[in-house]
């Protein structure tokens, strides 16, 4: 997402939803906008999602990919 790779947190928070459910890879979720901001903003994301939803026109779920060990 070129928001999160720019790093323009202006421009990603409004396209977040305020109660976005962010799925990490290893099943936690991480639960609204503040918080998926803030580790994003601490340099993690594993690129683009295996799955996402929107709502209202946001990003309201993000499912991380699942990267096998290797």
């Amino acid at each position: 997402m070129l928001a999160i790779e720019d790093r323009d947190w202006n421009r990603l928070k409004v396209m977040l939803h305020p109660y976005i459910r962010w799925t990490v890879e290893d099943g936690r979720a991480i639960h609204g906008r503040n918080r998926v901001l803030a580790r994003l903003e601490a340099g993690i994301w594993n690129g683009p999602p295996a799955h996402h939803e929107l709502r209202d026109g946001r990003i309201y779920r993000w499912v991380e990919e699942r990267r096998s060990p290797g």
